[in-house]
């Protein structure tokens, strides 16, 4: 029989993955889990494959059981994080014995937080992903009760000497504020249809709206919003994720990777990769403010944090052959 992690309380809670790649073309959207730094550590940091499948745990608390003994590793937006009656740290592994209820309550500062349980879980997939789409109601959210059933037994993961597991290591772990979040923007494409009124992108703070979802945010600015200063009618082409557009109303728009894949609002920047994690952490009524950057400074970024993802996964290596965890197939 197959071991289970039982749903107790699901808040809001769906099983994630990275998304689907190569699929805009047929016009589905990316999807997928919106911190995509904080989705890809907790898998490395149980030996997974970073796409694997996971738990994402949004604004609401959060508990599971599981049937025997898991590992799992919680990250995200800081929570507290408890097995039992024993509080546990975040961005690293913890181990679950069979039977004990795991937490995650108190989400704040951010909006998400992910969980990834040792050898992932099983589930279904659209288009080689398992990531949810709420247009073709793929992927519904958890509910008390459901079991998820797991791919790989959990082996003792007790410490030989101490009896305590002992795991710390050094993940990337990203800035919360508690305040004003600063959200990395390249030039969009029709930058230049904006004339001197681009530059209250970055001048402006926002805040964003509670109609903000995985589709996109909403924000409303504390000051005068850039103006299109051209005329003509903007087609309907395809946007990228992360792209800040600019409609008439009194708000703008930033897409996020439940967008659809076409829009026709001009598109006055483009949210870099890293500050992409960042904006699905950010809560409704928080402040934010655009900073510039170039394209070389924002894949000088993405490496940066690549490398730090790469050498943590070597780090997990080590102390998994140290421990004698068996790394799982695919990793």
């Amino acid at each position: 029989m197959a071991d289970t992690l039982t749903i107790e309380t699901p808040g809001i809670s769906t099983v994630q993955d990275l998304g689907r790649i190569g699929r805009s073309r047929y016009g589905l959207p990316a999807g997928g889990a919106l911190d995509q730094h904080s989705a890809r550590v907790a898998n490395v940091l149980c030996g997974n494959d970073e796409r694997a499948p996971l738990l994402e745990i949004t604004a609401l608390d959060f508990a599971c059981t599981p049937s025997s003994d898991i590992l799992v590793a919680v990250t995200g937006a800081p929570a507290d994080v408890t097995v039992g009656a024993a509080a546990h740290r975040q961005w690293e592994p913890v181990v679950v014995r069979g039977g004990e209820t795991l937490r995650v309550s108190g989400i704040r500062h951010g909006l998400r937080v992910y969980l990834a349980v040792l050898g992932s879980l099983e589930t279904e997939y659209l288009q080689g992903s398992c990531a949810p789409d709420t247009i073709l109601g793929f992927g519904p959210a958890l509910r008390a009760g459901d079991e998820l059933t797991l791919r790989t037994s959990c082996p003792p993961l007790d410490h030989p000497y101490s009896r305590i597991p002992l795991f710390r290591l050094n993940a990337p772990t990203p800035a919360f504020p508690t305040t004003t979040w600063t959200i990395d923007v390249t030039d969009g494409p029709d930058r230049a249809e904006f004339g001197d009124t681009a530059a209250r992108l970055l001048d402006t703070p926002f805040t964003v709206s509670p109609q903000s979802n995985h589709i996109g945010l909403r924000l409303r600015g504390e000051g005068p919003l850039p103006r299109r200063i051209t005329r003509g009618e903007v087609l309907s082409r395809g946007v990228p994720v992360g792209a800040v557009e600019v409609p008439t109303g009194d708000e703008l728009l930033v897409l996020h990777r439940g967008r659809g894949v076409t829009a026709g609002y001009p598109v006055l920047a483009v949210v870099t990769a890293t500050g992409l994690s960042a904006l699905g952490q950010v809560r409704p009524g928080q402040t934010l403010r655009f900073r510039h950057r170039t394209l070389d400074q924002a894949v000088t970024a993405h490496r940066a944090r690549r490398m730090a993802v790469d050498a943590l996964k070597s780090r997990v290596r080590t102390t998994f052959d140290t421990l004698r965890i068996p790394v799982p197939v695919g990793s």
